[in-house]
């Protein structure tokens, strides 16, 4: 449980304010810290800005909402990158809501900050993650051959081959070459981006990309359903092949066949029914 002393601070606007004094503001419980950041966000608004009174208070209200960053922080941890660096990156986000926040607004401060936090967060994953995940000793890889490549440019005064590299990382050519491949995960590029030169015309990445076929997704289908037709009995495959295959109408199917068109209806109806129960059966 919170030790909380009530004592009394300087006037302020012709009056004396009364502010709780909280001895260990990280373990105020999320209920308390709501209801504790009110006062001290409205002891602020009468405290002037850069004295020690004021750099206290906020710094109280820092410490107690600690949580909300924790809170925020543990929705990125499958993501698999160092929790502390998160919650350092949170800490920033608490900040700018803390000097932001007006009581005014009328919405509770958790409300306010968490987005600040979570937006801070995802900024630092943009700004500073690899755009394809990959192994953490490629990453480490990465920058000792960005190293070797520098300091081999400048002593070469040309790029370095493979093995020049390998030589002075002490790795293998083909480690060496599994880091320059890594290092194309590190940064992404817009499928809307134009490459080509200005005789060619620009042509956007995308273009040069394939597309999924529609006709391809009916592949399985076609598999599943073979056998189904198979089981059939020959006046029902035949109707299903007069009206799929040759395209025939109703009408056209019931002259073929020497029966009305009502009950080439109650045929097809029938037998695709037993067709799309036994597709879904199979999936």
């Amino acid at each position: 449980m919170t030790v909380m002393t009530t004592s009394a601070t300087p006037t302020v606007n012709g009056r004396e304010a009364q502010l709780p004094e909280v001895e260990n503001p990280r373990k105020v419980t999320p209920k308390d810290a709501r209801s504790l950041s009110k006062l001290y966000f409205d002891r602020l608004t009468e405290l002037e800005e850069g004295t020690q009174e004021y750099q206290d208070a906020r710094n109280t209200l820092i410490e107690m909402n600690m949580s909300l960053v924790r809170y925020a922080a543990g929705r990125f941890r499958s993501r698999g990158d160092d929790m502390e660096d998160i919650v350092q990156v949170g800490m920033i986000g608490l900040i700018k809501a803390i000097d932001r926040f007006e009581l005014t607004r009328e919405v509770e401060f958790t409300t306010f900050a968490v987005p600040y936090i979570v937006g801070e967060i995802k900024r630092f994953f943009r700004d500073t993650t690899w755009a394809v995940r990959v192994p953490r000793r490629l990453q480490e890889a990465r920058l000792e051959l960005a190293r070797a490549t520098e300091e081999l440019s400048t002593r070469l005064g040309r790029s370095p081959k493979v093995k020049e590299l390998a030589a002075l990382m002490n790795l293998t050519e083909e480690e060496v070459i599994e880091a320059r491949v890594a290092s194309n995960g590190y940064h992404s590029s817009s499928l809307d981006a134009a490459i080509g030169n200005e005789e060619e015309g620009e042509t956007a990445l995308a273009d040069f990309i394939g597309r999924n076929d529609p006709g391809m997704e009916l592949v399985e289908d076609f598999h599943a359903l073979g056998p189904l037709i198979a089981e059939l009995g020959e006046r029902d495959r035949e109707i299903i092949h007069l009206r799929f295959v040759e395209e025939l109408t109703q009408t056209q199917i019931g002259e073929r066949l020497g029966v009305s068109q009502m009950h080439v209806s109650r045929l097809l109806a029938r037998t695709l029914a037993r067709l799309r129960k036994g597709m879904l059966a199979t999936g």
